[in-house]
């Protein structure tokens, strides 16, 4: 038998200083992706597959009184048209949405039961009524051309809160004024005393606009049936396959086990893809009913209509604070716009995930929160980077600087005199979680040295020189990450000498095959280039509640943890057979079993490659394999305080960022070269929001944004460099020690952006603008207040 030696143990210490946690070691698909060889869904086909076409509304609100087929169906490919009636006879479970949230009277949220094609009523533009599918996309796209709909116009609402008001037109009869959700949280009495007694309250009424996801890879599937097993398979882009798969058999009214998903590499997400929709069951039902692979693909056009939209709130904040600008209490109000159906998430981020981040970094003594989700003839909302996260943090940077303008104290010593201090961790927040880590202040500093904040005043001089307004804005954020949930830990050792890692959650474009192989390596001492990442395909992932809330890997990470000690302890016990000792004398590090007080020793991948070789005795093991599920992993909370400097040109209203810098709390960081690729993302998404991305509706509810040359997004020319810095404090609640970062760079961005900019226009006392701060937006608001002032 060959045994393990020092040089060779060396070897193995040297690697995990290459490639354990902390080190900034490249993604592993890069090479894959940037080559051009990666394989998205629609790089799929079968054989003999169809293409299927969505018909849809073009009313925003509308009885249907027909749907004229017969013409579609006689033109040349086509396979079959369908409508609601068809999918209604199939027996199909509604969409709908499993938080249990409850309204403020206790009632649960009302649900809207959607169904995949739509029966009696139109509620938005987009709205899916039928459904073609031909031998050719071509032949598909002419036939749902022909498909003739006869829809009965109905008055639309588009705005929530003028959806809630007695009279507007109700899109369902068993949720009155559109009310799904009445939520409140918080003591009211207490709350309301607080301002009572206050020496000084802030309020300010908030837009938080409505934004599309844009995702560089539309939505898309491939499906088919077995009729031998019963079965479906389904090719498409998520965020996790298991969750989707749970999703997929309610709809279809069958066990898990009779839905397979598949997932390749997902361009984009950033939570729209995590729920289930309704073009999906319409080509699952195709491929039953014709016996063949069916193909659909969303358009950029109809992505707009279609795909979840994110944000969509109108809030008015209040602030009360005692004479020195202690805070004594916060309350939020308002309405958030679920679009015309729920499914997913949606109701959570306008309502429980606002109140729970809102309170941030602050000691906010009491906190009140109602917010009404509202019912409108709109495309549907769900979560998007942040669900909640981003636009709370805003909302308390946005009361922060209006409460230290009117109050006339120092805007970064009211933040400090109100800081959270790290001898008071465990924290009670007043958001009703208990802050576990975190040293805000200290982030806070360190954010002003990296930004040269004490020199902003020089820079200010300089701009005014060349006509330009200057404007800077420091925010703090703090974000509740994703609630407790388990997660799969399955590792398997290969004969070829690879190992293969099989977790729930799912990357799509968040580098997991690096950063988990870190953590694998750092745990077991495997070689980083012999692990190989499996989230793709819901036989093998039979567990987890895939991406989305920055969870990956706190879930991941502690599920990865303890697979690793349990392949630890069968180690232990096979190496006790190959080196002829007692199992108690076996030690294990850097990737060896070691006879303790020797150096006889075996590597892990030797070890394993000898139990696929040989049969072994009884009571030792045959493999090094395990298949764990870790128990729920508790919230994280991230945390950091972001500096946006601007630049205006006041004849024009354009802005320009300037300066941009970052210091970030995100406890053990696994891989700080992908920790900083997502902050740059998360910001350049709020940069985004904060200054163009806006989706809007007509009177009649027709949306006015539904392309790109209508709705704007962020180039490289809009971002500026970032500085970025980083101050760890680990997190308790999970064996890493880690804090999510995915959705930081948004819940940052907004408030510094946004505040940035009012900054550098309270040289014409301009106090507000709502998102986004558009050139027209900014320019009209300087010339009214010229106007005012004059």
């Amino acid at each position: 038998m060959q045994e393990h030696t020092k040089s060779s143990t060396l070897e193995n210490a040297i690697a995990l200083q290459k490639y354990g946690v902390g080190q900034p070691v490249r993604r592993k698909e890069d090479d894959t992706l940037v080559r051009g060889k990666g394989r998205y869904t629609d790089d799929f086909n079968l054989p003999g597959q169809a293409h299927a076409v969505v018909v849809r509304s073009t009313h925003a609100h509308g009885l249907i009184r027909g749907i004229g087929t017969d013409a579609a169906r006689a033109m040349p490919g086509v396979l079959g048209v369908w409508t609601g009636k068809d999918l209604d006879a199939a027996g199909y479970g509604p969409f709908t949405c499993g938080l249990p949230l409850k309204s403020r009277d206790g009632s649960p949220l009302l649900q809207t039961n959607r169904q995949p094609l739509a029966t009696d009523k139109v509620r938005f533009v987009g709205d899916p009524v039928a459904f073609v599918v031909a031998d050719t996309l071509a032949q598909a796209r002419d036939a749902a051309e022909a498909v003739e709909l006869d829809i009965e116009p109905l008055p639309a609402v588009t705005d929530p809160e003028e959806a809630a008001r007695p009279g507007a037109p109700l899109l369902y009869d068993h949720i009155p004024n559109n009310v799904a959700l009445d939520y409140h949280y918080g003591d009211m009495d207490k709350v309301n005393a607080a301002f009572a007694s206050a020496a000084h309250v802030t309020k300010v009424d908030i837009e938080n606009t409505r934004v599309a996801v844009v995702s560089m890879e539309p939505r898309v599937g491939l499906a088919s049936y077995d009729k031998k097993t019963e079965r479906y398979t389904i090719q498409m882009p998520t965020q996790g396959v298991a969750g989707n798969r749970a999703n997929l058999a309610k709809n279809l009214k069958v066990p898990n086990e009779k839905v397979r998903v598949l997932t390749a590499n997902v361009g984009g997400s950033f939570g729209m893809k995590n729920v289930n929709y309704p073009e999906y069951m319409c080509i699952l039902y195709a491929a039953k009913e014709l016996g063949r692979p069916v193909k659909w693909l969303d358009e950029r056009s109809t992505s707009f209509l279609s795909d979840s939209h994110g944000r969509a709130q109108k809030i008015h904040a209040e602030l009360a604070l005692d004479a020195e600008g202690h805070f004594l209490a916060a309350k939020l109000e308002g309405y958030g716009n679920l679009g015309a159906y729920i499914t997913g998430v949606a109701p959570g981020p306008l309502s429980l995930n606002t109140g729970k981040n809102f309170s941030s970094v602050y000691r906010t003594p009491l906190m009140a929160v109602d917010i009404k989700t509202v019912l409108t003839n709109t495309t549907l909302m769900g979560a998007y980077r942040g669900a909640g996260r981003p636009e709370a943090n805003y909302y308390m940077e946005r009361l922060i600087d209006r409460a230290a303008d009117e109050m006339g104290i120092n805007r970064l010593t009211l933040r400090k005199r109100n800081f959270i201090k790290p001898n008071q961790m465990p924290f009670p927040a007043s958001s009703g979680v208990t802050y576990d880590s975190g040293d805000f202040q200290a982030v806070f500093n360190k954010a002003l040295e990296i930004s040269d904040h004490e020199n902003f005043a020089k820079r200010k001089k300089e701009s005014k020189k060349i006509g330009k307004l200057r404007g800077i804005a420091v925010g703090s954020y703090l974000e509740v990450t994703a609630p407790p949930s388990p997660e799969l830990g399955k590792i398997v050792f290969d004969p070829d000498g690879s190992v293969q890692l099989i977790t729930g959650t799912l990357d799509y474009g968040q580098g997991h095959a690096s950063a988990f192989a870190q953590v694998l390596c750092a745990q077991l001492g495997v070689p980083f280039d012999s692990v190989k990442l499996e989230q793709g395909d819901s036989d093998i992932v039979h567990t987890g509640n895939g991406t989305g809330g920055s969870r990956s890997i706190t879930a991941s990470g502690m599920a990865i943890v303890g697979a690793a000690k349990l392949v630890i302890e069968k180690g232990k016990r096979a190496a006790a057979h190959m080196l002829e000792a007692s199992e108690a004398d076996i030690e294990f590090a850097d990737g060896s079993f070691t006879i303790a007080g020797t150096d006889r020793s075996i590597d892990i991948m030797e070890l394993a490659r000898k139990l696929h070789d040989g049969k072994v005795p009884d009571g030792v093991p045959d493999s090094l394999d395990v298949d764990h599920t870790s128990e729920p992993v508790p919230s994280a909370f991230p945390n950091g305080c972001h500096v946006a400097e601007v630049e205006i040109d006041p004849d024009t209203g354009v802005v320009q960022i300037v300066r941009y810098s970052a210091v970030n709390d995100f406890g053990t960081v696994i891989n700080p070269l992908l920790v900083a690729g997502q902050l740059h993302g998360g910001v350049v998404q709020g940069i985004g929001q904060a200054l163009m991305e806006h989706v809007r509706y007509d009177e009649s509810g027709q949306p006015i944004t539904g392309s790109l040359m209508d709705y704007a997004l962020p180039r490289a020319e809009d971002v500026p460099n970032m500085t970025v810095g980083d101050h760890p404090v680990p997190a308790t609640t999970n064996p890493l020690g880690s804090k999510g970062c995915g959705e930081a760079g948004c819940a940052g961005s907004l408030s510094t952006v946004v505040n940035a900019v009012l900054d550098a226009l309270s040289d014409y006392g301009i106090k507000h603008i709502d998102m986004p701060l558009t050139p027209e937006r900014v320019w009209r608001a300087i010339q009214d207040a010229k106007g005012n002032a004059a």
